[in-house]
């Protein structure tokens, strides 16, 4: 899933204290209990999501960028259809769309990009940092650390909170943490922290995995008058 509006750059821990022993108590190591928990509300979101073959999803972002202290909100609808189809709808800012047809992932940012939309391969890791549905999902247990972030109830809901880090730097997690339905495995919020501080929190407000989705959502036509700006051109990519 960016559930984001991003540009082409854009497109998306716990600590352990030791107490010297004789002036106090050690601290506890997290339970592995929990952490074994923890893995398994994982793998159960995971296989719900990989079976699920598609997903229409409606959801509320927030954006918080920690350097600027601003804030920024957006409200709209996921569609996904695997592997590599996704249509991302805002409703606010209205007319905002990303799309990738399988071949091309388009970017039409009209809000604060206009009259110009992004064409890129949608391949070679395009979609990472964009889809962070599918970034979080697929086979996660293999690239993040994993912890437990306890209990707590959202859209009210019950879920169990997971805590993931990457096992590899570069990517475009830093920190993320997902609220899993307890009773569907389903994925009910997720944060996602960045490499540049930014703060994305998007609540996922109705999810159902199995939708009709028509391939007509997964087309972008392009508007009259404005420009398509090709990545692919300018590498030297067809």
């Amino acid at each position: 899933m960016k559930l984001i509006r991003p540009t082409v750059a854009l497109a998306a821990a716990a600590l352990a204290v030791a107490l010297p022993a004789a002036a106090a108590p050690r601290a506890k190591a997290p339970a592995p209990r929990r952490v074994q928990d923890a893995a398994a509300t994982l793998d159960r979101a995971a296989k719900a999501f990989k079976q699920a073959k598609s997903v229409r999803a409606t959801f509320e972002q927030t954006l918080k960028n920690p350097l600027t202290g601003t804030e920024a909100r957006a409200v709209g609808e996921l569609l996904l259809e695997q592997p590599n189809r996704l249509a991302v709808t805002f409703t606010r800012p209205a007319g905002d769309r990303i799309v990738s047809d399988g071949r091309w992932l388009w970017v039409y940012l009209p809000s604060s990009a206009p009259n110009q939309v992004l064409k890129l391969p949608a391949k070679d890791g395009a979609l990472s940092g964009v889809d962070m549905v599918s970034e979080l999902l697929t086979a996660p247990a293999s690239r993040y650390r994993i912890a437990d972030g306890g209990s707590a109830t959202v859209g009210g809901r019950a879920t169990r909170a997971v805590v993931l880090t990457p096992k590899a730097e570069g990517g475009p997690i830093e920190k993320a943490t997902l609220w899993v339905d307890d009773a569907d495995a389903s994925l009910r919020q997720f944060e996602v922290t960045d490499g540049n501080g930014l703060v994305r929190t998007v609540r996922i407000t109705a999810w159902t995995v199995g939708a009709a989705v028509p391939a007509s959502a997964f087309r972008f036509d392009v508007p009259a008058g404005v420009r398509v700006v090709d990545q692919a051109a300018f590498s030297g990519g067809r």
